[in-house]
């Protein structure tokens, strides 16, 4: 098994080098923006069965035609799982070891890839991109606590000034940076955390951007240790319901109600269960972020989940 690590501080310096040299140098234009999305009605409940006619697309205010339509349930998907492994979370690493081994045995079909990275002061690559449970299997067994580094931390460059204690944001930005940029077809992080950030270098607003970039989904998972926060819920949902909203996804959260293997249940009923919508822009001279939206205008009652937008080169759509 192969390990990289990917948060020491110089590949971190290296993986924003390269992500700025792809960002001015690789722009790569098409004719088609294609948007994965689900729908659910006010009961919360996916629904599966509409057609082209009831959705409306908007880029930037103003209504695209749509020239593609699909019902996606097979197209092939690389999925990313994130776990936090710092200190405040040491007592759930046994449950989510079992759940995840779970999760990977019930999503992957033949044509999709998976990768498993552990973030705590830093991120370490467990398992690179397979189609094999068993190797991802072997990688969860390498979950173990990384808890908050001082002073001069790990690696040739020195973090004094700056505790990194749970580098969440930076696991994201190279998740998607790294892993998924390159990659086609439906893209996913799954996110398994407390929501606490403590010493990234990358803001949640990069973190966020590199996702919308390489075009991933990011589905959260709020799950923290009361006992870690004197008895009470705390953490930071906030900024994981913004990473999942922005991108598309949802956030969920671990309670009496609804257990781990709850969720991942949902996660990946909702990831068979999507549709997708492709369209010319009609502003061929755009660039930067062109903000989305996909309405049901018949259908008042449902909501849409998408992601609220996509980076555009200044010739058509550099997705």
């Amino acid at each position: 098994m192969r390990k990289w690590f990917l948060a020491a501080p110089a590949v971190l310096c290296l993986g924003v080098l390269i992500a700025q040299e792809a960002e001015t140098t690789l722009k790569i234009d098409v004719d088609i923006v294609n948007v994965l999305f689900s729908v659910r009605d006010k009961k919360g409940a996916l629904v599966p069965s509409l057609n082209k006619e009831d959705f409306a697309i908007f880029e930037e205010g103003k209504q695209q035609t749509i020239k593609y339509f699909t019902r996606e349930s097979d197209l092939p998907l690389t999925l990313g799982l994130l776990v936090d492994v710092s200190g405040s979370q040491r007592n759930l690493i046994g449950v989510e070891k079992q759940a995840a081994s779970e999760f990977f045995g019930k999503v992957l079909r033949p044509k999709d890839m998976a990768f498993l990275i552990s973030f705590g002061s830093e991120a370490e690559l467990l398992q690179d991109s397979t189609n094999s449970v068993s190797l991802l299997r072997k990688g969860l067994e390498g979950l173990r606590e990384n808890s908050a580094v001082g002073g001069f931390g790990p690696g040739p460059v020195p973090t004094i000034g700056k505790t990194r204690g749970t580098i969440l944001y930076d696991a994201v930005y190279l998740a998607a940076t790294e892993k998924l940029r390159g990659e086609v077809g439906r893209k996913a992080i799954v996110l398994i955390t407390d929501g606490v950030d403590v010493g990234s270098r990358q803001t949640l607003r990069e973190a966020i951007d590199a996702a919308h970039r390489a075009d991933a989904i990011i589905y959260s998972i709020h799950y923290l240790d009361p006992s870690q926060y004197g008895g009470f819920g705390m953490g930071g949902d906030g900024d994981l319901k913004r990473m999942s909203e922005d991108t598309g996804g949802r956030m969920f959260r671990v309670d009496r109600n609804r257990t781990l293997d709850d969720i991942f249940r949902e996660i990946q009923e909702e990831m068979r269960t999507q549709y997708s919508i492709g369209y010319t822009p009609t502003d061929e001279q755009r660039s930067g972020f062109r903000k989305l939206e996909i309405k049901t205008p018949a259908k008042k009652d449902l909501k849409v989940q998408a992601r609220k937008g996509y980076f555009a080169s200044s010739s058509a759509s550099g997705l």
